[in-house]
């Protein structure tokens, strides 16, 4: 993330109890990363009428954003009263919550959400939220659940350009943590023509070079965190499935937001948009960026 340092971490808070886990974690990683913690609540009260628009009063409208001004503030002084050198704003939005985050991922170091919203977020899960700000917003996107704290840090590789900024931030989040690091990577190669032509492939040669293209992958990044340990995890199988099993008791799943296997033209994969509704720690999603690949 080094391109990005003096960015705040922003999280979206919405009273739920979600979203206090989400600022939460969010306040964690700001300490972390010594930059400026932003929470942010979203005000919008859809315009109704009959024949024409008929928007709600204005003092109505002033009473929930000062309701929401008051939830965040009371929340800034909790996380303080954890972390009293953090750097905390806050800030309330009027209109769709999917828009005022799109615009505040602009000059964000990451966005943070709880992965159940109440109210003032869709009203629904949250990842339905997380999943446009992946494949519209301008920065990488954090979906919190309860981890582990002393669990690794998992991330899924293969190869793509949201991958690799994945695998990017994967070892920065670990030398952060002091985790272990485990790269998954899974492939499924044998094609529609499967029942005919299996008995003809070399499952050992492809498992061997498969390894040897995680290797590759990793390299250039194991000399540059050097005190990362790294645990590398190749299967054949779908890319979901496995990253669900290593990701059962870590403390942070980091993914793409689309691989190598995606349809031109689509904004984010279906094991990233899987893995938004239903990975059993916090996840957070890359999107493609361009990184300075480390010298092996």
């Amino acid at each position: 993330m080094d391109t990005m340092v003096g960015r705040p971490i922003v999280a979206g808070v919405d009273g739920s109890d979600s979203a206090r886990l989400a600022a939460s974690w969010a306040a964690d990683e700001a300490a972390r990363r010594n930059v400026t913690l932003r929470l942010v609540a979203a005000v919008h009260l859809p315009v109704v009428g009959y024949g024409g628009a008929v928007g709600p009063a204005v003092d109505y409208t002033d009473d929930l954003r000062a309701d929401a001004a008051g939830h965040l503030d009371g929340l800034r002084s909790a996380i303080l009263t954890v972390h009293p050198d953090l750097e905390v704003d806050i800030r309330v939005r009027t209109g769709p919550s999917a828009s005022a985050l799109i615009e505040e991922s602009s000059d964000a170091l990451l966005m943070v959400l709880g992965s159940r919203g109440l109210g003032g977020f869709t009203g629904v899960l949250v990842g339905s939220t997380a999943v446009v700000l992946v494949a519209h917003g301008h920065c990488p996107v954090a979906v919190i659940r309860p981890g582990t704290a002393d669990g690794p840090v998992v991330v899924g590789v293969d190869g793509s350009p949201a991958s690799e900024t994945a695998v990017a931030l994967a070892f920065d989040e670990a030398s952060l943590r002091g985790a272990e690091l485990v790269a998954v990577h899974t492939w499924l190669d044998y094609g529609p023509y499967a029942p005919y032509a299996v008995a003809e492939i070399d499952w050992d040669a492809v498992d061997q070079r498969q390894q040897e293209l995680l290797a590759q992958r990793l390299a250039g990044w194991q000399e540059k965190y050097p005190d990362v340990t790294v645990r590398r995890v190749v299967r054949q199988d779908r890319p979901a499935r496995s990253l669900l099993e290593q990701a059962a008791h870590a403390q942070l799943l980091v993914v793409g937001s689309r691989g190598r296997g995606g349809f031109t033209g689509m904004l984010v994969g279906s094991t990233s948009q899987a893995l938004v509704y239903h990975a059993p720690c916090p996840l957070l999603v890359a999107r493609p960026a361009a990184v300075e690949e480390p010298t092996a």
